[in-house]
């Protein structure tokens, strides 16, 4: 009866093994869209959203770049004002205005009661900044702010690479497991064959034989999810580099080894973009503290207005003008400057630590990413190692089942341990590319 139940399960589980090939088949049917490393690369730097976002990034930079122009460049305005008035002293100083005084308007009795008396200015006014030494200290913070900007588009830029790379790899490494799967698939196809003709033979019990079939079920399983990882892997590349196609993408090439022995001595670059940005961000926070320290100096500005009045709207019947330089000194603005200064040199100080702390955690991610570099040269010829032993001994075993001198449960151990070594050496290929690449982006 255990049998009869074992029977029907083993069953159950080809029909669904079935299924899942049928799936499996439907999934990969569809068109694959040929790539290579460059083209991804070179598509996600046009269209990757986050490259976008930090280009959108310095665009705001450089717009606060350029309206700090204003403590140099003169402003001009234009203004019309329409007045109108019964009070004694604004409606004679009106009639001055319109140079239109005459005999009669000395009246006392005109002159304490004038009526409604219209008046309509139009002025043309400007202002030449002179000496504006906290405007240029912040103007020079903004500059460096935009410099910083570009800085982190370009690490941006590396960074994406490295994301695309690593995924591209990734791409390569899951195409690499299916055909593991795949060939698994065959020889657990072949040996089934063989076990079949050794069961209707009365060389082999009906229960070692259903072991043969769960194995190539397993397999078959396997071989689904791996090319389930495909579709993940390529819908994430084609996220990064923009690609809003459904296909499938297929990498140009194999996974294969890159040899490059990275130099153990080497150091951190310290024109690296990111560490550059961070030294600019030290220096444009000393201007904002020297520009709230200057805000105590005097500032000059050039002043000028030409302007019309008359008692007609949009009238230009009387003219004037007048020129000077205005001299302005905040003594006491109520501990607002005071504050100001405080508050910048505590965000001086918190920029040098945030700078100090990156550059030394760079520094461990760097040591930490040669370590790993060393520890990946020596997995991977533990793992090659490992394969060829593995592969060695799958065939000693597979040769002895066929002959009839080895047990079902040996040839199933030896073709898993095939499958683990085989798939071990090709993610350790894996590791050692990647870490060279990560390597080149921490020392670029």
């Amino acid at each position: 009866l255990m049998q009869i139940i074992s029977i029907i399960k083993v069953r159950k589980l080809f029909l669904l093994g079935g299924l899942v090939l049928f799936m499996n088949s439907t999934v990969m049917a569809q068109e694959k869209n040929e790539i290579s490393l460059n083209q991804a690369i070179e598509k996600a730097r046009v269209n990757n959203r986050g490259l976008k976002l930090s280009q959108k990034e310095m665009d705001v930079a450089r717009a606060q770049y350029e309206s700090s122009r204003a403590v140099l460049l003169p402003q001009l305005r234009v203004t019309n004002t329409s007045t109108f008035t019964n009070n004694p002293l604004h409606a004679f100083g009106f009639k001055l205005l319109q140079k239109d005084v005459e005999a009669a308007d000395f009246d006392p009795d005109l002159l304490n009661d004038p009526g409604n008396v219209e008046n309509f200015n139009t002025r043309l006014e400007l202002i030449q900044p002179l000496i504006n030494i906290d405007g240029w200290k912040e103007r020079k913070s903004a500059n460096l702010q935009f410099e910083i900007s570009q800085l982190q588009s370009e690490r941006t830029d590396e960074y994406v690479e490295l994301e695309v790379t690593k995924t591209f790899m990734q791409l390569q490494l899951a195409y690499k497991m299916v055909k593991v799967y795949e060939k698994a698939n065959e020889t657990a196809s072949e040996n089934q064959k063989w076990a079949k003709s050794y069961l209707e033979e009365g060389l082999m019990q009906n229960a070692d034989f259903l072991l043969i079939k769960v194995h190539q079920s397993d397999i078959e399983n396997k071989l689904f999810r791996a090319k389930t990882q495909v579709e993940d892997v390529s819908e994430y590349l084609s996220f990064l580099i923009g690609d809003k196609s459904d296909q499938v993408l297929l990498p140009t090439g194999e996974l294969e080894l890159h040899v490059n022995d990275a130099n153990p001595t080497i150091s951190l670059n310290e024109n690296r973009k990111d560490l550059l940005a961070l030294e600019l961000s030290v220096q444009a926070q000393e201007n904002m503290l020297g520009s709230s320290k200057m805000k105590f100096v005097p500032r000059a500005n050039a002043v000028a207005n030409y302007e019309w009045n008359d008692n007609q709207f949009m009238g230009f019947g009387a003219d004037n003008y007048l020129v000077g330089i205005q001299l302005s000194w905040d003594l006491f603005s109520g501990y607002k400057n005071i504050g100001k200064i405080h508050k910048e040199k505590a965000l001086l100080e918190k920029a040098s630590l945030e700078q100090e702390k990156y550059k030394a955690e760079s520094e461990i991610e760097l040591n930490k990413a040669k370590r790993k570099f060393e520890d990946s040269k020596n997995l991977l010829v533990l793992s090659n190692l490992a394969l060829e032993q593995s592969q060695e001994a799958l065939r000693i075993t597979s040769n002895r089942f066929k002959q009839g001198l080895e047990k079902s449960k040996d040839l199933l151990l030896a073709e898993t341990l095939f499958q683990e070594k085989e798939l071990e050496y090709h993610r350790s290929v894996f590791d050692h590319n990647f870490t060279l690449a990560y390597l080149k982006f921490l020392t670029r």
